[in-house]
């Protein structure tokens, strides 16, 4: 077996690496064919062919396997893609905060952020990351999965990301910690929800119920599904299933015979935001809590400013310091 020099890798890189060599790589990943890939740079195949022997002696060995169905990544090309992929994330991230700061602002922040997050906890988090006087702060909000978001942070697409902590996820290169519990409430139309509240939680009776959840095998949905088996009955079929709080909030409060189980932090949003109605039944629930996921390393000033104003708002909100798991 070849001895790895690291040094001397690292000074082939530092002297000869260049960006075009990352978006080549990334252009290989996503076409599989040099022919395609130099079609989409504008180029030649023989320029892409040299360019890749080029970067491949950059590091020393292959990366990328050739068969007649294309090219794929070797086990160091898998890891150097990831590399390169955060690399230009991070340049692409440099530009905007350039194009920030330019127009008079202090810096561009990326949060991704799963469904049934308070709106309320996610805005003062954000007023409060600067204080007043201070120039100021450009967010941009990504929506999406947890373990989809971990996916972004790691390639250094998102800054910070709020999600719910479970054994599941992939946590390599991401340090986290539990903010708050949420609590789950039945919602209803103001009519339905006094007409419900008026008899005691009855699992039959809700089944018949046109149920408007969010999306499949995501944690809010099975926990739902969990309820119903626990009480021996099948999950109910969603006539909607949507991603949007406001969106179930406004379908609800239009509706007669529409409910659904959200976060109480949420349901008591749509209570003033949409009009509808909480049911006060009790329900057990195992939700995974919701935390804050950073990179292990990298972050900036503006990102540990928003993770403190985060920290802040959980406790002046939900009680007490942040616990962990």
């Amino acid at each position: 077996m070849a001895v790895f020099d690291a040094d001397e890798v690292l000074r082939r890189l530092g002297a000869r690496l260049k960006m075009r060599h990352l978006t080549l790589l990334l252009n290989i990943r996503r076409y599989g064919s040099l022919t395609r890939v130099a079609e989409r740079m504008a180029s030649s195949q023989p320029a892409i062919t040299n360019a890749l022997a080029e970067l491949e002696g950059m590091f020393g060995a292959p990366l990328f396997d050739r068969s007649v169905r294309g090219m794929a990544p070797t086990a160091l090309g898998e890891l150097v893609l990831a590399r390169a992929g955060a690399m230009i994330h991070d340049l692409e991230h440099l530009v905007r905060d350039m194009e920030t700061v330019v127009a008079g602002h202090a810096a561009h922040l990326h949060i991704g952020v799963i469904p049934f997050i308070s709106g309320r906890i996610l805005s003062a988090a954000i007023q409060r990351t600067l204080p007043d006087g201070a120039r100021r702060l450009t967010v941009t909000v990504h929506e999406g999965a947890s373990d989809q978001l971990l996916g972004r942070l790691r390639e250094h697409d998102v800054d910070v990301v709020i999600g719910r902590a479970s054994a599941t996820l992939d946590l390599e290169g991401v340090s986290f910690e539990r903010l708050y519990q949420q609590q789950p409430r039945l919602i209803a139309s103001r009519r339905l929800a006094a007409r419900l509240g008026r008899t005691r939680l009855d699992w039959p009776v809700l089944l018949e119920l046109d149920w408007i959840l969010g999306a499949p095998h995501t944690p809010m949905r099975e926990q739902v599904a969990d309820m119903f088996l626990g009480a021996g009955l099948a999950p109910p079929t969603p006539v909607v299933e949507s991603g949007s709080a406001r969106l179930i909030g406004e379908m609800i409060a239009a509706s007669e015979t529409a409910v659904s189980i959200v976060p109480a932090d949420v349901a008591d949003e749509l209570v003033r935001i949409a009009g509808v109605a909480i049911v006060p039944y009790s329900f057990n629930w195992t939700l995974p809590p919701i935390a804050l996921f950073t990179r292990s390393q990298g972050a900036r000033t503006v990102d540990t400013l928003f993770a403190e104003s985060l920290r802040q708002v959980c406790r002046e909100t939900y009680g007490g310091a942040p616990r962990g798991l």
